[in-house]
This record gives structure tokens, C-alpha cells and sequence, in this order.
């Protein structure tokens, strides 16, 4: 995909990789608008505020882009949360609900609030973000896997159903990246700079890959094919022993 002389809304931009990639695009030449909950007023960039657990905070936000950005053609939705459940305690519901519908069905809302207006425009481009834990899951957070597991089938689906209409679909599946304290949860985790580094070279290229993996994320995304799933999945479960009273 052309990266320069683009409008992009970067919902999920105020903060970790959505703030890293929003600053990229920035300084590739395109215009960028960060959409948050609360967004603070951000040198070089246009704020929004959207909740997107919330249909009418969508519709709102995308009012307001398309009347100050009406040649808006590049929407990212990644806004996410990382819950750790409890599957033997059934008060894990609110964590599962919170997870789903920020996760999925925010990107769903998003998705719906600027598909009309990419479609009608003939051209543009959508990226959601899921993860590698989509592919290889992480016991402890059982939702967050499923959520990003749906955000892939639904990217899948969306990719298919806007063929021929001008709209490119691509999905960014990052691994652990070191943002937000990860880096301290997580030794593994890559630094931010070298991963944006990584996903702004594959978006550049000519086609736009369907899903945008990083030399890090492959050894999550091709684990089935690889035969390394079972053992990696018994791993990471390990980290269920953090677990009050495991």
C-alpha cells in the first residue's frame, strides 16, 4: 500500500503500537487522526474521541473525521485490552464481556462506521489488528485469544467480501511488542522502534499482504503447520500458576 500522502484514522492511536504507527504514516507524509477514549491534544495530529464498546460514540467519531477529513481512505482499528481469567471462577464473565466487546466487536463498529464511505470513495484501505496469541493462545487470557481468533476469521470475511470494490483489507498481527510495561512482563518482547520498522516495510510493499507478520510473530502464526503447537501451548500455560490459589 502507498504509505505517503494518505488521511489515516488510527483508532486505538493514542497510546503503545496504534501511537508508534500513527507517528509513522505521520512522518511518511500522510495526514493522521488519533481516535481514543480521551484523547489529549497531540502536536501535528487530530484527535477524536471514540469508545468503541459504544455504537453511538462510533457514529460520532466518524461524523466528525469525515466532515474535517472527507478524503479519509485509510482506517486502522486496534483499540484492545489484555485481561487475565480465571476459567474455574465463573466472575471471569465481566473480564470475557469487557474482552469481546472492545476487542471484536469495537473492530466490528469501526469496520461498519467507514465501510460505506471507503466503498462509495473506490479506493482505500482497512487494517485491523489481531495478534499472534490468535493463533497460539495464552491460557491465562483465554478471551483475548478467542477475541483476536474472531478479529482474523472476521478480517478474513470482510477481505473476501470487498474484492473488486476498490478497498484493500490487510491484517497486522503483532507478537509481543515492548509497550505499556510489556517489556517487564515479558523479556521476549520486541522493542517497538525495530517492530515498527518491520511492519512499516511490509506495508509498503506491492501487493499489501494480507496479514502482516513480522519476523517475530511467524513461529506463533505457522505453529500448527510447524508441529511446534502443543508444546508451545503447554508453555505458556506455565503461566497459570499466577493464579490466586493455583
Amino acid at each position: 500500500m502507498q504509505i505517503t500522502h494518505r488521511t489515516v484514522l488510527v483508532v486505538g492511536g493514542t497510546s503503545g503500537i496504534g501511537r508508534g504507527l500513527a507517528q509513522r504514516f505521520a512522518d511518511a507524509g500522510s495526514t493522521v487522526v488519533l481516535g481514543g477514549r480521551a484523547p489529549r491534544p497531540q502536536d501535528g495530529f487530530d484527535t477524536v474521541p471514540i469508545d468503541v464498546t459504544d455504537p453511538g460514540s462510533v457514529l460520532r467519531a466518524r461524523d466528525l473525521v469525515l466532515d474535517a477529513h472527507p478524503d479519509l481512505d485509510v482506517v486502522v482499528t486496534m483499540s484492545g485490552v489484555m485481561l487475565t481469567e480465571d476459567l474455574r471462577d465463573p466472575a471471569h464473565i465481566d473480564a470475557a464481556e469487557t474482552t469481546i466487546a472492545t476487542n471484536l466487536l469495537g473492530t466490528i463498529r469501526v469496520v461498519d462506521a467507514f465501510t460505506p464511505h471507503l466503498v462509495a470513495r473506490g479506493q482505500g484501505t482497512v487494517l485491523t489488528v489481531s495478534s499472534g496469541i490468535a493463533f497460539l493462545p495464552f491460557p491465562l487470557m483465554p478471551s483475548y485469544a478467542a477475541s483476536k481468533a474472531g478479529v482474523h476469521a472476521y478480517t478474513e470475511a470482510l477481505r473476501a467480501q470487498l474484492a473488486g470494490t476498490g478497498v484493500e483489507v490487510a491484517e497486522i498481527v503483532p507478537p509481543a511488542v515492548a509497550t505499556a510495561g510489556q517489556e517487564e512482563v515479558n523479556p521476549a518482547a520486541l522493542p517497538l522502534a525495530g517492530y515498527l520498522d518491520e511492519v512499516m516495510t511490509l506495508l509498503a510493499a506491492d501487493p499489501t499482504p494480507s496479514e502482516v507478520l513480522v519476523e517475530g510473530v511467524r513461529g506463533h502464526r505457522w505453529a500448527e503447520r510447524d508441529g511446534t503447537y502443543a508444546d508451545l501451548v503447554a508453555r505458556r500455560s506455565q503461566a497459570l500458576s499466577t493464579l490466586p490459589g493455583r
